[in-house]
């Protein structure tokens, strides 16, 4: 069950070229540091939400109720809508304003995800939440910290992300446990190789941002990318390695 609702190719993600453009060698200051931070708590924050939220959701019936209703539809689709809110609409905002999407997207994300509790036993769920956590720290600090200009990746990743997305909308026809398992594998890769390249463009994007109005709504949107590669890759690491009810 991905979620395609994606922010990349906002004005937030345009390509800032060079990782360390800004930068003043290997310094980093106390100002980027700061940035990151913001970021990776209000990510972290709101992983916890939907998890929090989805659990809770199964535990009281509401998941049950929910799927047997024509309401799935509006659960299902509305992170989507408010993906697309705060992408196109985050100019327009407020830095509180764009917060209180961001927190409100992550509890119908959490409703939205609520069904996992249901097919895969809760073993395999904090399993696979673990490993994620494990993957996503190390990609992301691979990111934040290498010399290695990732930018030429982000084309081919997009291509990928779209190639996936297309694989998946066909296989919801043909119904391949194979060719689900290859979308699974696949999307586990795509997003693990996303985390390391979206960290080091939210840190070429500090040299651009530091002094100016739009810094708190750029946190939102660097937290709202991070957590979609966060929970993007859980999902589909859940659908390749999971033990079903």
């Amino acid at each position: 069950m991905a979620n395609w609702s994606d922010p990349r190719g906002t004005n937030l993600q345009s390509d800032y070229g060079n990782p360390n453009v800004g930068m003043r060698g290997d310094v980093v200051d106390g100002g980027l540091r700061k940035y990151m931070l913001s970021i990776y708590n209000m990510m972290g924050l709101g992983v916890l939400i939907t998890g929090v939220v989805a659990w809770f959701a199964h535990q009281s019936g509401f998941t049950a109720m929910m799927f047997g209703s024509p309401i799935r539809w509006l659960v299902m689709l509305a992170p989507l809508a408010f993906v697309m809110v705060l992408s196109f609409g985050i100019n327009r905002m407020s830095t509180a304003t764009a917060q209180m999407v961001f927190w409100a997207y992550s509890v119908v994300m959490g409703l939205s995800m609520s069904v996992i509790f249901a097919v895969y036993t809760n073993t395999s769920i904090a399993t696979t939440f673990v490993a994620t956590a494990a993957s996503f720290f190390g990609l992301s600090l691979y990111g934040y910290t290498t010399k290695r200009d990732l930018t030429g990746f982000g084309t081919f990743l997009i291509m990928g992300l779209i190639g996936l997305i297309v694989a998946s909308l066909v296989n919801l026809f043909l119904q391949s446990s194979t060719m689900a398992f290859v979308i699974s594998a696949i999307g586990v890769l795509l997003f693990a190789g996303l985390t390391a390249y979206d960290t080091q463009k939210l840190k070429s994007m500090y040299a651009y941002l530091q002094g100016s109005d739009f810094m708190g709504k750029a946190i939102v949107m660097g937290a709202l990318t991070l957590y979609l590669d966060f929970i993007n890759m859980f999902q589909f690491l859940l659908s390749f390695l999971g033990d079903r009810e």
